[in-house]
């Protein structure tokens, strides 16, 4: 996930701030993802109203909000072993 400038936007931005507030002035922002771009309204609107009291909330808002387009392989762990019982998907090798 790329903030681009808007990391300095954020730490700038005066708090404490309402989710609305930070929308009306900051909505139109785009952030790239892994798998596309998502706006900082379409962001923050998935977690309703909230009042952030310091950029960092404001920054974990946003890395706790974004869509399944900023991660890489959707459903992929190498980590993970197949629970006991079941079929796990096959290997893929690149």
């Amino acid at each position: 996930m790329r903030l681009n400038e808007l990391g300095d936007v954020i730490a700038r931005h005066e708090y404490p701030t309402s989710s609305t507030d930070f929308v009306t002035q900051y909505g139109e922002e785009v952030i790239e993802l892994q798998n596309g771009h998502e706006t900082v309204a379409a962001i923050i609107s998935r977690l309703g109203d909230e009042i952030y009291t310091c950029p960092q909330d404001v920054l974990d808002a946003l890395y706790t909000g974004v869509g399944h387009e900023a991660i890489g392989r959707r459903y992929y762990s190498d980590r993970d072993p197949t629970s006991f019982g079941e079929n796990g998907p096959q290997q893929v090798s690149f």
